[in-house]
C-alpha cells in the first residue's frame, strides 16, 4: 500500500499546461506502443482514417479521434497490445490545387514547370505544411504509435499500390476504355462520387418542341441543360403513354441541326413526371447512358475537357457550355421551337474542391471490374464475419454492393500513384512489377508510361494492410492483421469502408477488420450542416484553447449514438468543461481529507454504514452497466451514466454525508469512509480515462494507490464489477432516505423556513422506518433536522407537516418549525397580492380591444400568466388551510 502523495492538489486544473506535459510524458515512456503490453497479449488494432495531408482539424476529425482513442485506451487498460496506426492521405486533388495556387502566385503553372519539377515542389510543400494535421491529432490526445506513422505515398505503401494494381491486371479485372464518368472542367480530371457535392439549387427549366420529322406535330420536352440537345440521340416516351404512342418508331428532328433521332419506348420514362417526353443524351447523363446501352443508341460527346463545345456542337463549337446554352436557346426561340421557361429546384452536382458544375462526359479511363470483389464483400457481412454498427447500415451496404458499377480508378493529375502501365507505338499495354524495358507483346523498347494517377481511394482501400507492410509478410502484418475495428463516418461507408472490405478480402483473403463502427455527422445547435458561408462552423482548436481538450472529447462522445447525427454548440462544450471542474473539485475534496499518513484498505462491506454500502453498490452496478454499454458500442450512454453517478449521487449525496465521519472523532468510521471515497474516485478515474484522458491522469497522480504496483492511469487496469458490493437492500434504504430528505427540503421551502433554522422530526410507519430513525446524522447534515424520534404506540402528532416515502412517514411539527401567526399573516398578504394580479389579468383579457388588436402570441402569453397566478392562488390557499388555527 502507498501513502497519500505529499504534494498538494491545486485548486483548479490547468489544462493548458497539463495537456502538453502529460502527452509528452506518455509518448516519451512509450505508452502508445503495443509493445508496452506483455509479449503474449492479444492485439487490438485500429488503422486511423487518414486525414488529408493538406487538412486542418475540423469537428469530423475531432469526432473520430475522440472515439478511436477511447477504444484504444480502453483496450490498452484491459491488457491488450493496443496499436493505433496513424497516417495521412496524399489527397491528390486537394494537394495539387494547393501547389498550383502557389505556382500561380509565382507567375507560373504546373504545365510550364513540367511534371518532374511540379512533383518536386509538391513534396517540398508536403514536408513544409503536411505536419500540421498530425500535430493537431496529438493535441486531441490521440495515443497513436507515432513510430509507425504512414503516408499513402511512402515507398512501402507505393509498392503495395503497385502490387494491387498488377494483381488485378493479371487476374483480368482491370481494363481501359471509354466510359461515362464525372468530369471536372476546372480541375481537368475525372472525379469520384465522393468528390461531388450535391445540393438543391434553383435553376431554369427550359420547355421546347421535339418536332416529329415530316409533320407539324411534336413531343414537348423539358431540360435544364439546353446545350446538351446537340448531343441527343433519341427521344424516349413511356410505351403505354396514349399521348405519344403514335410517335414510337418515328424520327424526331434535333433542334438547330440537320440530324434526326428515333422516338423510342422505355418503362424508365415516368408518364406523370414533367411532359412525359425525355431527351436522351448518352454522352452527358448517367441515366441516359444506361438507356442508350439498352437501345443500342450512338453516343455523341459534344464537350471538350474545359466544357467548351467541340466539333459535334456544329456552329456552337468553341463556345463555353453556358454561352452555348444562351445562344442555342435564342436561336430556338427565333425558330419557334421553344415553349416556355420556369424556375425549377433540383440537385446540382458540383466538385468538392473547385465548386464548378460537374459534367458527365465520355472519357477513356482505367476501370476495375467490381462484381467479383463485391461478391466477397457481400458474403463477409452476410455471414457475420464483419459486423456494421449500427446494423441498419447493412441494408445500405448490401444495396450498394448488389448494384455496384465498375470503378473508374484513373485521375488526370500528377500528384499521386502514377498508373504502372506502359504503352508502345503499336498500342500494346505492358504492366509489370518492375518498370519494363520492352513491350511484353511486341518487344518494342519505345515505352511511355501512362500519364494518369490512381484514384486516392484505390490506395486508401489498401490502408489496413499496406500500413503493416503488405505485400511483404512483415512481423507487423503477421501479428496485427487483420485489424479489429474500423471507425469512421457513415457518409463514406460506400467510398472507403466497402472498398477496404473488398480489396482486403480479395488481396489478403482475410477480412480487414471484424467491426465497422459508424458515427454520425456533427451539426450546429439547430441541426444545420456547418459551413463557412453560413458562419456556423465551430473550430475545435478554438474550443480546446477555451475549454480544454477533455471538454471537447467528452461532448463529442456523449452527444450522440452510433450512426446518428448530433448537434453541438459552444454551450454544450462548456458544460463538458463544467463536468471536468466538478470531477476535479470532488477529487480534491477527497484528497485533502485523507490525512498525511493515510493508506488505502479495501472496504469490507460487512463493516460499512448504509450510505457507504449504497454508494459502493451503485458504483459496482455502474461498472457493470458501463461494461455492457462498451460491449455494445454505446459509448455515449456509458459516458452519460458515469457523469450522472458522480455528479448526482456521489458528489450531491455521498460526499456531503461523508463529512460527518470525516469531521468526527470516530477514527474507525473516518478510516472506513476515506477508503470508500478513494475507492469511488479510483474507479471513476479508470472508467473516465478513455473519455477524458488528461484530467483523469492528472488527478490520478494525487490519488493513493489501491493496488500493490502503482502504474500511470493510461496503463492501469480497467475497472471490473465486484458482486460482493452489490446490495439491493442498501440501495432501497438510501432511496427512501434520499426521497425523505428531498421532501423535507421542499416543506422547508414551502413554509419559508430559514436554511439555518434547525427543526425536529418524528419517524413513523413500518418497513424502513427503523433504518431512517437510525441515520439522523444524514438528515441533520442534508436538511438541518437536529432531532429524530420514533413514534410509539402508533400515535401521530397534531399540527405537523406530513411527508411519506413508501411505508415510512415523517412528521415535522409546525410549532417548532415556524411562527404560525407570522406565517399566516405572510400567506394572507401573498394571497391578497395574487388575487389583485388575477383581477388585473382578467380585466385585460376581458377587454375585446386588447384581445382583437394584440398579436396572438402576446394574448396567449397573458393567458398563460393568468393560469400560473390561478395555480399560485390555489397553492397559497391550501397552505393556509393546512395551518393549525
Amino acid at each position: 500500500m502507498t501513502t497519500t502523495p505529499t504534494q498538494e492538489m491545486p485548486k483548479n486544473f490547468n489544462f493548458a499546461e497539463a495537456e502538453t506535459r502529460l502527452y509528452a510524458a506518455w509518448e516519451k515512456q512509450g505508452y502508445f506502443k503495443p509493445e508496452v503490453a506483455p509479449a503474449d497479449a492479444k492485439p487490438f488494432v485500429i488503422a486511423i482514417p487518414p486525414p488529408n495531408v493538406t487538412g486542418e482539424l475540423h469537428l469530423g476529425h475531432a469526432m473520430f479521434v475522440s472515439l478511436e482513442d477511447l477504444m484504444i485506451r480502453y483496450e490498452r487498460m484491459r491488457g491488450k497490445a493496443a496499436l493505433w496506426i496513424p497516417g495521412t492521405d496524399h489527397a491528390g486533388i486537394a494537394t495539387q490545387l494547393q501547389v498550383e495556387r502557389l505556382l500561380r502566385s509565382e507567375g507560373t503553372s504546373r504545365e510550364e514547370v513540367g511534371r518532374e519539377e511540379f512533383l518536386h515542389r509538391t513534396w517540398e510543400w508536403k514536408e513544409k505544411y503536411g505536419g500540421a494535421i498530425i500535430n493537431q491529432l496529438r493535441r486531441m490526445g490521440a495515443s497513436c504509435d507515432w513510430d509507425r506513422l504512414r503516408f499513402t505515398l511512402d515507398e512501402t505503401l507505393s509498392k503495395a499500390v503497385r502490387e494491387a494494381f498488377i494483381t488485378l491486371w493479371d487476374q483480368g479485372l482491370l481494363y481501359r476504355g471509354p466510359r461515362l464518368i464525372n468530369w471536372s472542367p476546372g480541375l481537368q480530371t475525372a472525379v469520384s462520387d465522393l468528390e461531388v457535392e450535391r445540393e438543391e439549387e434553383t435553376v431554369t427549366l427550359y420547355y421546347f418542341k421535339y418536332m416529329i420529322d415530316g409533320t407539324d406535330e411534336y413531343i414537348p420536352v423539358a431540360t435544364i441543360r439546353p446545350e446538351t440537345i446537340l448531343g441527343d440521340t433519341a427521344v424516349a416516351v413511356h410505351p403505354e403513354d396514349p399521348r405519344y404512342e403514335r410517335f414510337i418508331g418515328k424520327r424526331a428532328r434535333v433542334p438547330m441541326t440537320d440530324r434526326t433521332v428515333p422516338v423510342i419506348a422505355d418503362d424508365y420514362v415516368e408518364r406523370e413526371f414533367g411532359t412525359g417526353g425525355l431527351k436522351v443524351t448518352p454522352a452527358h447523363d448517367f441515366n441516359d447512358y444506361e438507356l442508350a446501352q439498352r437501345h443500342n443508341l450512338p453516343v455523341i460527346n459534344i464537350m471538350n475537357k474545359d466544357a467548351s463545345l467541340n466539333e459535334n456542337g456544329g456552329k456552337y463549337a468553341g463556345m463555353d457550355r453556358y454561352e452555348a446554352r444562351k445562344q442555342l436557346w435564342a436561336d430556338m426561340e427565333a425558330a419557334g421551337l421553344t415553349i416556355k421557361t420556369e424556375p425549377y429546384t433540383t440537385t446540382i452536382p458540383r466538385t468538392q474542391r473547385g465548386g464548378e458544375v460537374v459534367e458527365p462526359m465520355i472519357s477513356t479511363q482505367w476501370f476495375v471490374k467490381m462484381e467479383p470483389l463485391a461478391a466477397k464483400g457481400l458474403e463477409a457481412v452476410r455471414d457475420g464475419r464483419i459486423k456494421i454498427v449500427p446494423d441498419r447500415f447493412e441494408k445500405v451496404y448490401f444495396g450498394w454492393l448488389e448494384n455496384i458499377k465498375d470503378w473508374c480508378i484513373s485521375r488526370q493529375l500528377w500528384w499521386g500513384h502514377r498508373i504502372p502501365a506502359f504503352y508502345c507505338p503499336n498500342g500494346h499495354i505492358t504492366v509489370e512489377r518492375d518498370s519494363p524495358v520492352k513491350c511484353a507483346t511486341c518487344g518494342s523498347t519505345e515505352l511511355v508510361q501512362d500519364d494518369d494517377v490512381l484514384d486516392t481511394w484505390f490506395s486508401s482501400g489498401l490502408w489496413p494492410f499496406s500500413t503493416l507492410g503488405w505485400p511483404q509478410q512483415t512481423p507487423d502484418l503477421l501479428r496485427y492483421y487483420p485489424t479489429d475495428v474500423l471507425e469512421t463516418g457513415y457518409d463514406i461507408l460506400f467510398f472507403w469502408v466497402a472498398r477496404m472490405i473488398m480489396q482486403g478480402l480479395w488481396l489478403t483473403d482475410k477480412i480487414p477488420f471484424h467491426t465497422v463502427y459508424l458515427h454520425g455527422l456533427v451539426r450546429d445547435k439547430n441541426g444545420e450542416k456547418m459551413s463557412k458561408t453560413k458562419g456556423n462552423v465551430i473550430d475545435p482548436l478554438i474550443m480546446m484553447d477555451k475549454f480544454g481538450t477533455d471538454s471537447l472529447r467528452y461532448t463529442l462522445i456523449t452527444g450522440g449514438t452510433p450512426g446518428n447525427d448530433q448537434n453541438i454548440s459552444e454551450e454544450r462544450i462548456e458544460y463538458g468543461r463544467n463536468f471536468g471542474n466538478k470531477l476535479w473539485q470532488m477529487s480534491r475534496f477527497v484528497i485533502t481529507n485523507l490525512g498525511e499518513s493515510y493508506s488505502f484498505t479495501a472496504p469490507d462491506p460487512a463493516k460499512l454504514d448504509v450510505p457507504s454500502r449504497w454508494i459502493l453498490s451503485r458504483l459496482n452496478g455502474l461498472i457493470a452497466s458501463v461494461q455492457r454499454l462498451f460491449d455494445t458500442y454505446q459509448y455515449g450512454e456509458a459516458g452519460r451514466q458515469i457523469k450522472d453517478f458522480l455528479w448526482e449521487e456521489f458528489a450531491d449525496w455521498y460526499v456531503e454525508i461523508s463529512k460527518d465521519a470525516l469531521y468526527g472523532k470516530d477514527e474507525d468510521a473516518k478510516k472506513r469512509t476515506r477508503d470508500v471515497l478513494v475507492q469511488v474516485i479510483d474507479t471513476a478515474l479508470r472508467l473516465l480515462h478513455p473519455f477524458i484522458p488528461f484530467i483523469t491522469e492528472e488527478i490520478w497522480q494525487y490519488v493513493p494507490a489501491t493496488e500493490s504496483e502503482r502504474k500511470p492511469l493510461i496503463l492501469s487496469q480497467w475497472a471490473t464489477s465486484n458482486a460482493a458490493f452489490l446490495n439491493p437492500a442498501a440501495e432501497a434504504e438510501m432511496d427512501t432516505i434520499r426521497d425523505l430528505v428531498v421532501k423535507v427540503r421542499q416543506v422547508r421551502l414551502d413554509y419559508n423556513v430559514e436554511p439555518s433554522k434547525r427543526i425536529e422530526a418524528l419517524v413513523g410507519g413500518s418497513g424502513l422506518a427503523a433504518t431512517v430513525a437510525a441515520n439522523p446524522q444524514i438528515f441533520a447534515r442534508l436538511c438541518n433536522v437536529e432531532r429524530m424520534d420514533g413514534i410509539s404506540n402508533g400515535g401521530t402528532p397534531d399540527n405537523a407537516a406530513v411527508i411519506a416515502s413508501g411505508e415510512v412517514t415523517l412528521y415535522l411539527p409546525l410549532a417548532g418549525m415556524v411562527d404560525l401567526g407570522a406565517e399566516r399573516e405572510r400567506l394572507l398578504k401573498e394571497l391578497e397580492s395574487v388575487k389583485a394580479q388575477i383581477d388585473q389579468k382578467e380585466k385585460l383579457l376581458g377587454n375585446e380591444g386588447f384581445t382583437s388588436r394584440a398579436k396572438p402570441d402576446v394574448v396567449q402569453r397573458e393567458r398563460d400568466k393568468l393560469a400560473e397566478l390561478a395555480a399560485t392562488r390555489a397553492s397559497v390557499e391550501a397552505r393556509l388551510e393546512a395551518l393549525p388555527s
